[in-house]
């Protein structure tokens, strides 16, 4: 018996061992960021030398020589940060993402471009690689104030520097340029009506290839719809580049708000084949978008069927790729459409009784919904909604926001918050405030009202709504909200009105991690947090604000492992495949022109 005893000690002190020495090598880190300047983005002003992390999770922040001793093994992989700057992976509660990647390789990116000369230089340069049959594709993410000209390119230019390839090019929401050969392909001609559009004709009753959105801009999208599309395997390898070029900015995350001609499930297939082969470098929260007029609640009745809020489809990465919920649009005539060179459209009178039984939907089945919405007097009545259906069937904490809100009233934010909603603001007056101030005046207040919405402990997140209004560089985004200036200059803000650097970063982490129901696990470097972060090529906290709009990430990590990583770290940097098709705009000039 005491022999017994003695043997059942001797295991149970083995085992105890054996559990010590398993604890022990799991507090060992995989990768350890030292001589950092790391930004936890707790407490403004809160730094560390050093962070550890294992398994995609946090382990630790401190000071390096602690961290180096404590977490580091024989298989831990070192990053000297050489005193650079470590913040959380930024998070774009607004993209549209998915969307992109299934264009950006045939997109010509104006972003960046500091001169029409030299943006009409790569206009000319790309149809001179384009094959024939293939469109040159200038869609979104510019504007006229970022030109030394301060103009934009007439149509006649565009038909000098590209006579014999179709060339489309979008201006913001309100305005399309198509050149002449692109006129003859696509046949239009005097009889060519797009509702709510207006394609313009000269003194003989032809097209001259500018074409304005009025009520809608049913005459831009339908048109761009007509200018092609990437295979399959080129769609994923697009994909595949378009997140390593929102990497590069240190973005890890996005919130991707669906959009027009982005339909479930064919459009996602190739965002999902990254996912699930594990190639997806930025966790991806997707919302659902119904796309006919007339049958939205059809969709949503089908999809909460066929799906559910935070399924992810990541093969290797928690919330990597998951379902959110519903929005932005709900339905066709709630379009608040937002198009400073026209004044406000006013919402059909049958938008209340469309939205009504969608709501009801959504909140019984618990679904998040998110809801375009530019106006204040779009907003109240959308509100008189989301009440009239919490009276009966009560929101009861389910997470829903506003996308945009622009002029939402003091009034209406009070209701937003006794109703538990958020809202999801964008960087859109940026390239728009020279046209909102012409229409409406100089605004007295910042638009949207953001230190408003926060003194009110209204949940904030940031995002660019890029990629067709705005660029897709989260830097430009973080300018705005420290000067309160257009891309052109101007000080649309009062400047009393600008964040400090602490709440504009904040709004980009954390804030943006609530509009995916993640503010718990992500936009903290903290113990426990996901290991999403990026180092800068530049010191945001002591960048003076017209520099900030020029960082870069030069490492970005996705769960504890490098997914970019540029300059003194581009060895690390992972291997992507070439561009493809071979005469992709991106092969040549990349995206935002650095």
């Amino acid at each position: 018996m005491k022999t017994f005893e003695m043997i059942f000690k001797r295991l149970l002190f083995l085992l105890c061992l054996a559990s010590v020495y398993v604890a022990s090598a799991q507090q060992k880190a995989d990768l350890i960021i030292y001589n950092a300047k790391i930004a936890t983005m707790v407490n403004a002003g809160e730094f560390k030398q050093a962070i550890a992390m294992q398994n995609g999770l946090i382990l630790a922040t401190g000071d390096s020589k602690s961290i180096l001793k404590t977490y580091k093994s024989a298989a831990t992989k070192l990053v000297d940060a050489g005193g650079k700057t470590v913040i959380p992976g930024l998070n774009d509660s607004h993209m549209h993402a998915i969307r992109e990647g299934l264009n950006f390789n045939m997109e010509l990116r104006w972003d960046g471009v500091k001169t029409l000369k030299r943006a009409m230089e790569m206009l000319k340069e790309q149809a001179a690689r384009t094959p024939p049959g293939a469109w040159v594709k200038v869609v979104g993410g510019w504007n006229e104030f970022q030109f030394e000209e301060k103009r934009q390119p007439t149509i006649d230019e565009i038909n000098a520097a590209v006579p014999d390839k179709p060339v489309f090019i979008t201006y913001l929401y309100g305005k399309a340029f198509v050149n002449q050969k692109g006129i003859e392909v696509l046949g239009y001609d005097k009889n060519t009506n797009y509702p709510g559009s207006l394609i313009e004709l000269d003194k003989d009753g032809k097209p001259t290839g500018l074409l304005y959105a009025k009520e809608t801009p049913m005459a831009i999208y339908r048109t761009l719809a007509l200018t092609g599309k990437l295979t399959p395997e080129e769609r994923i390898n697009s994909s595949e580049h378009f997140y390593r070029e929102i990497n590069s900015f240190g973005i890890t995350s996005v919130v991707d708000a669906a959009g027009g001609s982005q339909n479930y499930d064919a459009d996602y297939q190739a965002s999902l084949a990254l996912a699930k082969s594990g190639k997806l470098t930025v966790r991806t929260a997707y919302y659902l978008f119904a796309q006919q007029k007339g049958k939205e609640l059809t969709d949503y009745e089908k999809w909460v069927t066929q799906t559910h809020p935070n399924k992810n489809d990541h093969l290797l990465m928690a919330n990597g790729y998951a379902m959110e919920g519903a929005g932005e649009n709900l339905i066709a005539t709630g379009a608040d459409f937002e198009n400073f060179l026209e004044p406000r459209i006013v919402l059909p009178s049958e938008m209340e009784t469309d939205l009504e039984p969608i709501i009801r939907l959504l909140v019984k089945n618990r679904w998040p919904f998110r809801l375009h919405a530019t106006y204040g007097e779009s907003i109240d009545r959308m509100l008189n909604v989301f009440e009239k259906v919490n009276k009966d069937t009560p929101f009861n904490g389910l997470r829903w926001f506003f996308d945009h809100a622009e002029t939402i009233t003091d009034a209406e934010l009070a209701r937003v918050k006794a109703l538990g909603g958020g809202v999801a603001v964008q960087f859109r007056m940026y390239y728009q405030g020279e046209l909102y101030t012409k229409m409406y005046g100089q605004p007295k207040t910042q638009l949207p009202p953001i230190k408003k919405m926060l003194a009110m402990g209204i949940p904030v997140g940031m995002g660019t709504d890029a990629p067709r209004i705005s660029t897709y560089n989260p830097w430009m985004a973080l300018h705005w909200l420290l000067t309160g200036q257009t891309i052109g200059g101007l000080q649309f803000w009062p400047k009393e009105e600008v964040l400090d650097k602490f709440t504009a970063l904040q709004l980009y982490t954390s804030g943006s991690a609530w509009c995916s129901g993640e503010q718990d696990v992500k936009g903290k470097l903290v113990k426990g947090m996901y290991a999403d972060m990026a180092i800068l090529s530049d010191d945001y906290f002591t960048a003076v604000p017209d520099d900030v709009k020029k960082i870069t990430s030069v490492m970005t990590i996705v769960n504890g492992k490098v997914v970019y990583a540029a300059g003194p770290y581009a060895a690390q940097c992972p291997p992507i495949d070439e561009p493809i098709p071979a005469w992709s705009p991106v092969k040549c000039y990349g995206g935002y022109q650095k």
